[in-house]
């Protein structure tokens, strides 16, 4: 008697310490968000003299109006909707088109290795920003939507990924395809892609969240600002006075009353908002297993 309720004693320690432990791991990732939201909404006096800890003080969205009060921030904001839309698209179509084949052994495709040193030697080495802007201005790609585009579009880590997990797949689904007449067309987009849903979703995730984030290729490709996407727009958001331009003594009370704090947790949230609305559709592949056992042996 007294074993069994050692044991029950030991497993519902063993719940609460876990409990715990997952609760400190939660709000570890959580506060951060929290934080950054309450300092957005805080004065310039309680951002600036690091005041904000649980909740806003001085509550108050000058710090969004800044931001979104722009039409320039609009346009960069749908920049960036067509960037992650039409970039994901073209990338997971070529990164998929790529892996398929170099799923294969040497024996099925020939220029497998070949082609799997050229893709390593990219990912360890880069030819650098300078080669990388010259090709592209080249190309004739400077201040278009392709240049945010195909400048990256290839992520070899991704491709890696995909080509191990079609690797894995059961090649009994191919086998019977091909019994049924089925071409490389037909077992790649209607066998293989479907039942690779979880990795799939998985990238579409890495890459869409890529997209989004990055703000160099904007900085460097594009001349003009009304070309700049979200990330490029709002880290060139500045309070500041323009030159030549005298002000008056409510604009100067108006520009002093803004923090700087709170601006970049303004522009932090606000980044993070398109992702935090996609996360959830794409979550449940996350937890449905890798391969499903659609073939029994």
């Amino acid at each position: 008697m007294n074993m069994i309720q050692s044991k029950t004693f030991g497993a519902r320690l063993f719940r609460v310490l876990n409990l715990i432990i997952l609760a400190v791991l939660a709000f570890s990732c959580f506060y951060p968000l929290w934080y950054t939201f309450c300092v957005s909404l805080s004065s310039k006096a309680a951002a600036e003299g690091g005041l904000v800890t649980l909740y806003p003080i001085g509550v108050n969205t000058d710090s969004y109006g800044l931001i979104m009060g722009d039409d320039a921030f609009w346009t960069s904001f749908f920049i960036s909707v067509k960037r992650v839309v039409f970039g994901t698209v073209w990338t997971m179509i070529v990164i998929i088109m790529m892996a398929y084949p170099l799923s294969k052994t040497k024996r099925q495709y020939k220029p497998r290795n070949i082609l799997m040193w050229i893709l390593i030697f990219c990912m360890l080495f880069n030819g650098g920003t300078i080669p990388w802007f010259i090709t592209v201005k080249n190309y004739g790609l400077i201040d278009t939507m392709a240049a945010l585009v195909l400048s990256g579009s290839v992520p070899v880590f991704n491709v890696i990924l995909l080509m191990n997990f079609f690797r894995n797949l059961p090649s009994d689904l191919e086998e019977a395809a091909v019994v049924d007449g089925a071409g490389p067309w037909t077992i790649l987009w209607k066998i293989v892609v479907p039942c690779s849903m979880p990795v799939i979703a998985t990238v579409i995730l890495f890459t869409s969240v890529g997209y989004w984030n990055e703000y160099f290729q904007g900085l460097v490709l594009m001349n003009k600002e009304s070309n700049y996407p979200l990330q490029t727009y709002i880290r060139q958001i500045t309070v500041q006075i323009p030159v030549g331009v005298t002000l008056t003594t409510e604009q100067y009370q108006a520009l002093a009353a803004h923090s700087n704090k709170s601006l970049e947790a303004a522009k932090v949230f606000i980044a993070l908002i398109p992702m935090l609305i996609i996360y959830p559709f794409l979550q449940k592949y996350f937890v449905t297993g890798i391969t499903l056992g659609a073939v029994k042996e």
